[in-house]
């Protein structure tokens, strides 16, 4: 079907690149692909209605760099980069910077496909409604405490064993106190939590690190 959106694809490998430019097309868009970021800052500003989708391949640090560049130039353009699978701290990061998504390799076609429709359906930036905040927060309310802690370090990039040692609980427990997060806030994935937590306006703060607990100094030597 006909669409009058570009997505622009930046990927550094030629063999994806074409294989992602045949998908987008096949899906009707129209594409304009690049072998590097450098590539596509040279074409900047796009016109029209566009998205820019930037794949790595081995490290997510130069699609960091392009979103902090974008921001430097004040471009408007939905961005959704594709990373490596389980980097949460990217993920985190990306969608602070501005990310309108996060998605991990390997990735179904139509995630991607729905990813782009979804970042470019959405107007200009604009406060979100109190319904929508008061939604988020009912949800959060249902959290309790360590869920909480484990929402906080998990939105601070830490993995499940790190988050583990600084609560001093097992990674076991880590994993069902995230399960739990994940239902209590409907969220799908990573990218839409973190929208969510900072729709809400308050992302909680991660509980500092303790590790191993020292033992008790008796009332008498204090």
């Amino acid at each position: 079907m006909a669409n009058d959106l570009t997505v622009h694809l930046v990927d550094d490998q030629e063999i994806p690149r074409r294989s992602l430019t045949f998908l987008l097309i096949s899906s009707g868009f129209a594409v304009r692909a690049y072998e590097s970021a450098s590539a596509f800052l040279d074409q900047l500003p796009v016109s029209g209605r566009a998205c820019l989708v930037k794949v790595t391949r081995m490290s997510c640090t130069d699609g960091l760099q392009l979103l902090e560049r974008l921001n430097a130039l004040n471009a408007n353009i939905p961005t959704i980069l594709v990373g490596g699978d389980g980097d949460v701290e990217t993920a985190v990061q990306a969608m602070k910077a501005g990310a309108a998504d996060f998605i991990k390799k390997p990735f179904e076609d139509q995630a991607l496909i729905a990813a782009i429709n979804q970042a470019t359906s959405r107007r200009a930036p604009s406060p979100p409604t109190p319904v929508d905040i008061e939604t988020v927060a009912n949800r959060m309310r249902q959290l309790t405490d360590r869920e909480h802690q484990v929402l906080a370090a998990v939105l601070d990039g830490l993995q499940n064993k790190m988050i583990a040692f600084n609560l001093g609980i097992s990674a076991r427990t880590v994993e069902v106190h995230r399960a739990n997060v994940m239902a209590k806030m409907e969220a799908r994935n990573l990218a839409e939590l973190l929208r969510m937590v900072l729709t809400s306006g308050g992302m909680p703060q991660p509980a500092p690190p303790r590790g191993p607990a020292l033992p008790a100094v008796p009332a008498r030597l204090l």
